[in-house]
């Protein structure tokens, strides 16, 4: 694991917790999901990049 594994791993989980922040606050949907694409992306490409 290195650091650009890690950093794109911990900003996934950051919005991701954003995701879910934003849900409780009612906030609109399409924020949300592109919020979440976002944090998906950001996980996928860090566990992906992970050696």
């Amino acid at each position: 694991m290195n650091g650009l594994s890690t950093a794109l791993i911990i900003l996934g989980l950051f919005l991701l917790g954003g995701v879910v922040s934003f849900a409780k606050q009612k906030m609109p949907k399409n924020l949300i999901a592109v919020l979440s694409i976002g944090a998906a992306m950001s996980i996928a490409a860090g566990v992906m990049y992970w050696k």
